[in-house]
Order: structure tokens, then C-alpha cells, then sequence
């Protein structure tokens, strides 16, 4: 039927009224707050997190409370898994079964837990990954040693709880016997928080327990005496205590775990590396698996094969290494690039009082000390409370036994048994427990060998009931008894320790532990490219070679900078603009000869239009630190400054010196103050002079005139002069000599220099200048990239203006661009000259001789 406005408007508006008053106003941000802690709370405590007195989470907790209430001990046969998981799903712990059966697998598994919980038979996983099969297939029990987390828990050791529902009742601690949160350790991620605590050696850590009983004013290192640290149940080797000492006193720490390896060798001088215990829940296969990457990207060099020979008696992995490389240099590179090396994060936090903490470890043994401590108290009473009780009806038969006919005529003359009883504790003061025991006495005890079993039950009752009030009233007789039931737990599980503790602390990897020092040449070209490559690249050659193809060039570049250097020394690259940056030789990469390399751009944060024009090799000793740099330019400045103002290099590189317009660095020396200076210029001229005639000055100084240039005239190299060395120069055509450093006489600074060769059409301009011992190969590089390597002894010693003899034939217009001094070499004897290397160094030597002839005969013109 319609309904007319004024109906439909009444209608509305009780409806409205009703709707208001059932409506609640909240605050959301409140409720949010009040909804997310219960269930941040309900997670860390419930679910995530250990008990700091039995070092188990609920759900571990509850499985081995029902594999006890089940009957599956360790002299009963095993169960199906999936019936222990529904067991315990249906009464204590109702969440998915993957995470009880999983806690279950893991508490069964050897190299996850040090002394394991559960005793699991068929597939529970390996280290390898495998993860166990499912519960319809698997089997468990508990272990002999879980016992003792369960022992005594009938006695009123613990308290207990409603489980979900309220149907069942379940411990809210267990009785634990030993101290399982820091011997099998523990991890979990809750919300806000996590806890990660690693497992420990069971008889350790009682002799820590030991020492807190005896002195409760015990220090962290005073407990470190006998628990120096943790013991992973798969070994490997723990480097360093400061991060145990740390962790221990603050509950936060971190400590370097490595795997234990062995280097072998065999008769033919190959090694292997063999690692038999690997770091803390590491997969093994994985393990492999990556090593074999690294080996096959040739992110590692040197492994030529990786196998896995573990079996049953053990783990052993094993590293096949090539017969020319470092074993302990791969090993390094594993530590590094692979979880051979790993750090374990110590987070010893765990519920204490329902409330999560930070624990160190003398907090942890504390709390461990006062749970135990009730534990006995509360088994004590117990014991107590029913001793007393039997004691109290012993006391009865005994009444019983003192009074048999009357007892006797009493039960006979009443009509019903509780008539019986009622007389019984009238007539004699009995109890009602004790006048029902005398009832159901068998006739048996009337005997007297049964009267004396009474007698001596009853006497030692009371001894015991003796006992037990002295222990209840005695902190030590607690301990000692904590103590004692602890020592019986060792004796039965205790076993040795399996990861090993070095002394000292762990250095870290630096990039030096990973690359194996050898001689190296750093070259540079005239465009920016760089590269390392061996020295054992080129070999000794006789002068007046043709020399080998030394670097992949274009037309358009050449090398201009070639240093002699080691992977582990630190390389100081100066700029035309006057800045310094840093690298070591390991940081440059390394290439084949005839390669181009990388450009120095991809290495060095050089700004725009900056060009590196000098290179110097800082070896890596405390001697060079104390030195002075030494820095020549162009236009003839000179500059000392300490080494020790570049050790401490930015990325972006700092200022090296300060530069005049037009002027750039050409060299850089390492000097002593009383060592001699020379500078040769392009048009032949030589000055010389002591380093102390220039002052220390600061890394943005200008810097002093070191030489005074002819017009058009430019340094070209400069070096130490040594009083038994020589100066060797070349000319842009391939012409050099060494002279004596006697003919270079030692001047002030700021001089025009003298003679120090003759330029002529034939041998052009002086290229370079430095000087040698005699016992050193030069290195001689063109401008097309030609590259030949001698011995400087082969170099004929002649006066200081003369011209000098063939070192190198020229090629059409190229000329020499630069030279280094590298350490001797000779030849390799392995490999036979072809014929073509024999005929065309038989020509090169006779085109030499004769060149040589006619520069000995423009020297003997020059002379006279």
C-alpha cells in the first residue's frame, strides 16, 4: 500500500534516530595504533621470538611438548611426521602446517642445530639445499637430549596455559635442563625486531654457568675464559674475538666467519684448494655453483676445475688450481667474491618476562641461572609436599601395625566402611587419608619382614623430607644441584669444540690480498689510453732491433708515458693542469700487447681537457713517505714538495702545483736532499744541481726556476744523478749514448745548462733523458707504436757532446717518443729463433754496425 508524505517522513526520521543510537564515534589513528601493537605484540612474543629461559619459540615449545604427550621418545619407535604436525596443530599451535613442519625439519637437522632436538628418520634436507620430504613420508622421535628439555616438567616445574581454545593445557616455558638459547642459538624476524643468536658448545657454556654460580660479579672476559665463542655446528673458522667481546657485553656484535680450507700439493707442483667445513647455513651447492661462475666469467683466474667429493664421512670440496697460478691469491678472490667468507650478526634478543630485550651474555646465563633456580625450588616442593603425604599415611600403618587386633576388631564389627573409618579416626586421631590407607592395607603387611619395610620407608622419608626443607632454604645447595644435573647433561651430550677461534683480529680484504704481486708495465698513450701488461710480454733484444709490436695504436697515437711498476704499488698520475690523482697498479686493467687498453677517463676522475703527463710509481714502503717529490715542467720550474702531502688522494684528484700560463709537468721524482738533479732539454742541453738548492714548498706552490731556456727550447726528461751512474739520452731518430756522470758538473740551479749532445740532421733532437745504472734494459717506445727492449750495457759509453750510436731504426718518418727504465731481463732460452728472425736480425746488426762505424768516426771529428 502507498504510503502518504507525512507517513514516509515519520518513518525517516525513526529510522534516524535508531541509527544514531547504535552509532560509536572512534578515533581511527587510535584504533589503528591499539589494532597494530596487539598484533605486533601478539607476533614478538607468540610467535617469533625465544623465551630467554628455555631458548624456544612457541611453536618449537609445543612440538616437543607433544612428541612427549605422544609417547615418542627415544626408546619408542618412530612416528609419522605428518601425525606429530596434526597433533599439533589440532591442540596447540593452529597456523599453517608448512611452518610446524618445517621448525620440526630443521630442529632435526645436524648442520642447522649444534645438538638436535628432534630425531628425524628418512629425508630431512642437506646442506646442499634439498629441502626434506613431505610429512607423509618422513618419520621422527624425540632425541635423547631433548629429554632433558622436557624432564621434570610433571613435577610443577613450570606453569601451565589454555591453549587457542581453552580445550587443552600447554607449558608456557619448559624446564630445560641445559641453556638451549645459547647452545643451539636462535634467529626470527618479528615485527620492528629481530633476534639472531648463534649456537654455542654444550660444555662450554655449563663451565660459564659454572663460573657465574661461583662469582656473580663475573666479567664478560672472566666468562670468555671458558666460553671464548660460538660453535657452529658445520665448523669453519671464526676470525678475530674483538666482535665476540663486543657482542657478548652489549648483546650486538658481528664476527668474520670463514670456511676451514687446506692448500695441497702434488709431485707434479700443481695445488688444489680443499675446503672441508664451510660458514654457518651456507648451501653448499650454490657454493660450488658460484665458484664455478667466477672460474668460467674469469672473474678468478687460475681455477681450472671444482668438484664436490663429499660423502659420509665428511664435507671436501675441491678447488683445482692452474699450475703457473697463486693458490693463496684464488683463495683470497673466494673469500671475497663468494660466502667461503661470511659474517654472522650477533642480535641476542629473547622475551624475558614477556617483554623483548637485548641481552648480553652474562644477562642471558643470569635469567638461564634464575629459571633453573625455580625449577629445582618448584621440583623440590614438589617432591616435598608428596613425600610428606606418604610420610603421613606411613604414619598411619604404623599406628595400624601398633594396634592390629583392635584395628581388626573395629573393622569387624562395623556394619559398612565408613562406619570403619569414622571409628578409626575417633578412637586413634587418624586422618581420613590415613584411616583409608589401613583400610585398604592387604593382609600381607602384618607380616614382619612387611612391618620393617614400613618402618625403613618411613625413616627415609624423613630424611628426605630433611633434605628437601635444607635445599629449599639453601642457595647453594640449589646451585650445587643445578650444577651437578648440568655436569650429568655433559657428560652424556658434551663433545669437542668444531669451529676454530684465531686469535688476533680479521684484516680486511684490500684488493692487494686478492691480486698476486708481479712486475708490471703500466703504459699510457699519447690519446689516454691505458694498460698493464707483464714485463715477461717482451723480451731482451740486441740493439739496433727492429723491436716487437708493443701496442695496438691508431695513426694518430702513439705512447707517450711507460713505467716500470708492481700491482701492489701505488701510481700518482700528474696533469698538465697541475693536479694529482691516484691508483694502484692492480686497478689498471690488464690487456694483451698488441691491445689498445682503456681509456684513463673510465679510471681517473680527470676533469674536462686535462692530460696526464707524467706517471710516477710510489712503491708502497715507509722509505718513499719520508722522500720529496720532485717536479719539473715544460718552461724549466722547478718544485719539491713532501710525498706525504699525497697520500691522502680525493677521487676528483688535488692540486699538485700551481702552473705559470703555458706551462705543464713533464716529470716527477721521488728525492732525497742530498741527491743531484738533471735536467736535458729538447735542443741538447743539460743542467745540474743539488735537490736541496730547492726548497720545500707546499702541494699549490709555484714553485723556482730550474733551468734558463734557450728560445724555443723545452724540457724533454730529467732524473736523480747518482756519482756512479750514467746519463743516457735518445734523439727523436734512434740515436743514444750513456755518458758519465763525473762530465756533468754539479751548479747552482737556474743555469742554461751545458752541452749534453750534439743535434744534427742524422740523430735530430733530444727525445728524452734519464739516468742508469748499467745494470737496467731500456725500454724504447716510436710514435707508432713500436716498442724494442735492451740491455743498457750493450749502449757504448762516449763523451758528453759527441752524437751517440744506433739504437733503433726508423721507419719513414716516425721518431722516438719516449723510454723507460725496466728491470733486467734476459732473453728466454725456451724458444728457438725462427729463420726469419735470425735473417732479419743478421741484416739489422750489419745496417747497425755500419752506423755505429760512422757515428765512432763523427765522434773521433768532434773530439778533435
Amino acid at each position: 500500500m502507498k504510503q502518504s508524505p507525512d507517513q514516509e517522513w515519520r518513518l525517516d526520521s525513526l529510522a534516524e534516530e535508531n541509527f544514531e543510537s547504535h552509532v560509536t564515534e572512534i578515533d581511527l589513528s587510535k584504533k589503528m595504533r591499539t589494532s597494530f601493537l596487539d598484533y605486533a605484540m601478539s607476533v614478538i612474543v607468540a610467535r617469533a621470538l625465544p623465551d630467554v629461559r628455555d631458548g624456544l619459540k612457541p611453536v618449537h615449545r609445543r612440538i616437543l611438548y607433544d612428541m612427549h604427550e605422544l609417547g615418542v621418545t627415544p626408546d619408542k619407535p618412530y612416528k609419522k611426521s605428518a601425525r606429530i604436525v596434526g597433533d599439533v596443530l589440532g591442540k596447540y599451535h593452529p597456523h599453517g602446517d608448512t611452518a610446524v613442519y618445517e621448525s620440526m625439519v630443521r630442529m632435526a637437522q645436524e648442520f642447522s642445530y649444534r645438538y638436535m632436538l628432534v630425531d628425524g628418520h628418512g629425508n630431512f634436507g642437506s646442506v646442499d639445499g634439498d629441502g626434506a620430504a613431505a610429512m607423509r613420508y618422513t618419520e621422527a622421535r624425540l632425541s635423547k637430549i631433548a629429554m632433558e628439555m622436557i624432564r621434570d616438567i610433571n613435577k610443577d616445574t613450570i606453569d601451565f596455559q589454555d591453549n587457542y581454545d581453552g580445550t587443552e593445557r600447554e607449558p608456557s616455558v619448559l624446564p630445560a635442563r641445559f641453556p638451549n638459547l645459547l647452545v643451539n642459538g636462535a634467529s626470527g624476524i618479528a615485527v620492528g625486531m629481530a633476534t639472531n643468536i648463534p649456537p654455542h658448545n654444550l660444555s662450554e657454556v655449563i663451565s660459564a654457568i659454572h663460573v657465574l654460580m661461583n662469582n656473580p660479579d663475573a666479567t664478560t672476559a672472566d666468562l670468555m675464559e671458558v666460553l671464548p665463542g660460538p660453535d657452529f655446528p658445520t665448523g669453519g673458522v671464526v676470525m678475530g674475538k674483538s666482535g665476540i667481546r663486543k657482542a657478548y657485553e652489549t648483546g650486538k656484535g658481528s664476527i668474520t666467519l670463514r670456511a676451514r680450507v687446506e692448500i695441497e700439493g702434488d709431485a707434479n707442483g700443481k695445488q688444489r684448494i680443499v675446503a672441508t667445513e664451510i660458514p654457518y647455513m651456507v648451501n653448499k651447492a650454490k657454493l660450488i655453483e658460484r665458484i664455478a661462475e667466477l672460474a668460467r666469467e674469469k672473474r678468478i683466474e687460475g681455477i681450472t676445475d671444482v668438484n664436490d667429493e663429499s660423502d659420509r664421512e665428511g664435507m671436501r670440496i675441491v678447488i683445482d688450481v692452474r699450475r703457473d697460478a697463486s693458490a693463496e691469491v684464488i683463495l683470497n678472490n673466494l673469500y671475497k667474491l663468494t660466502l667461503m667468507q661470511t659474517s654472522f650478526s650477533f642480535n641476542m634478543l629473547a622475551i624475558v618476562k614477556g617483554t623483548p630485550q637485548v641481552l648480553s651474555l652474562k644477562e642471558i646465563l643470569t635469567y638461564y641461572l634464575e629459571h633453573q633456580v625455580e625449577v629445582i625450588k618448584r621440583r623440590t616442593a614438589y617432591e616435598l609436599k608428596k613425600a610428606q603425604a606418604r610420610a603421613h599415611i606411613l604414619e598411619g600403618l604404623r599406628i595400624a601395625l601398633d594396634h592390629i587386633d583392635a584395628i581388626i576388631a573395629i573393622i569387624r564389627g562395623s556394619q559398612t566402611g565408613e562406619i570403619a573409618k569414622n571409628e578409626l579416626m575417633s578412637q586413634f586421631g587418624l586422618s581420613d587419608k590415613q584411616s583409608q590407607a589401613i583400610l585398604d592395607m592387604r593382609l600381607v603387611r602384618l607380616t614382619g619382614l612387611e612391618r620393617e619395610k614400613v618402618e625403613k620407608e618411613y625413616n627415609d622419608l624423613m630424611k628426605a623430607i630433611e633434605n628437601y626443607k635444607e635445599i629449599l632454604a639453601s642457595r647453594e645447595r640449589v646451585n650445587e644441584i643445578i650444577y651437578q644435573e648440568l655436569l650429568e647433561i655433559q657428560d652424556k651430550f658434551g663433545d669437542d669444540r668444531r669451529t676454530e677461534l684465531l686469535v688476533g683480529e680479521v684484516l680486511s680484504l684490500e684488493d692487494e690480498d686478492l691480486i698476486e704481486e708481479e712486475d708490471v708495465i703500466v703504459s699510457l698513450t699519447h690519446n689516454g689510453y691505458i694498460k698493464r701488461l707483464p714485463t715477461t710480454e717482451f723480451k731482451a733484444q740486441n740493439r739496433g732491433g727492429r723491436g716487437v709490436q708493443g701496442m695496438g695504436v691508431h695513426d694518430d697515437d702513439f705512447i707517450e708515458h711507460l713505467v716500470s711498476t708492481s700491482t701492489h704499488d701505488i701510481l700518482l698520475f700528474f696533469t698538465d693542469a697541475g693536479k694529482v690523482y691516484r691508483m694502484k697498479g692492480y686497478e689498471i686493467p690488464e690487456y694483451g700487447r698488441a691491445a689498445k687498453g682503456i681509456p684513463i677517463i673510465n679510471l681517473l676522475n680527470i676533469d674536462s681537457g686535462e692530460k696526464i703527463q707524467a706517471v710516477i710509481n710510489v712503491a708502497d714502503r715507509s722509505s718513499d713517505v719520508d722522500k720529496d717529490l720532485f717536479f719539473t715542467t715544460l718552461l724549466g720550474t722547478v718544485k719539491k714538495t713532501p710525498v706525504a702531502e699525497f697520500t691522502n688522494i680525493r677521487s676528483n684528484g688535488l692540486k699538485a702545483i700551481h702552473l705559470k700560463d703555458g706551462d705543464q709537468v713533464t716529470n716527477v721524482l721521488i728525492a732525497d736532499d742530498d741527491e743531484n738533479i738533471i735536467i736535458g732539454t729538447h735542443q741538447g742541453y743539460a743542467v745540474s744541481f743539488r735537490a736541496d738548492a730547492v726548497r720545500t714548498m707546499g702541494r699549490s706552490a709555484t714553485g723556482v726556476r730550474g733551468i734558463r731556456l734557450r728560445e724555443d727550447d723545452y724540457v724533454v726528461g730529467s732524473d736523480i744523478l747518482a756519482p756512479d751512474s750514467d746519463v743516457f739520452v735518445i734523439s727523436e731518430k734512434g740515436y743514444g749514448k750513456k755518458t758519465p756522470a763525473s762530465e756533468y758538473p754539479i751548479k747552482g740551479r737556474g743555469g742554461k745548462g751545458i752541452k749534453t749532445v750534439n743535434v744534427t740532421e742524422k740523430n735530430g733532437p733530444l727525445a728524452g733523458l734519464t739516468t742508469v745504472k748499467g745494470d737496467e734494459d731500456i725500454m724504447l717506445i716510436t710514435d707508432k707504436g713500436v716498442m724494442i727492449r735492451f740491455g743498457i750495457e750493450k749502449v757504448s759509453q762516449t763523451g758528453r757532446a759527441t752524437l751517440g750510436v744506433h739504437l733503433i731504426k726508423m721507419d719513414g718518418e716516425s721518431k722516438v717518443a719516449t723510454m723507460a727504465k725496466v728491470e733486467k731481463e734476459t732473453e728466454a732460452e725456451d724458444k728457438a729463433p725462427s729463420a726469419s728472425d735470425d735473417a732479419s736480425t743478421a741484416v739489422a746488426d750489419a745496417v747497425s754496425n755500419l752506423a755505429d762505424r760512422e757515428i765512432a768516426h763523427n765522434e773521433s771529428d768532434n773530439e778533435d
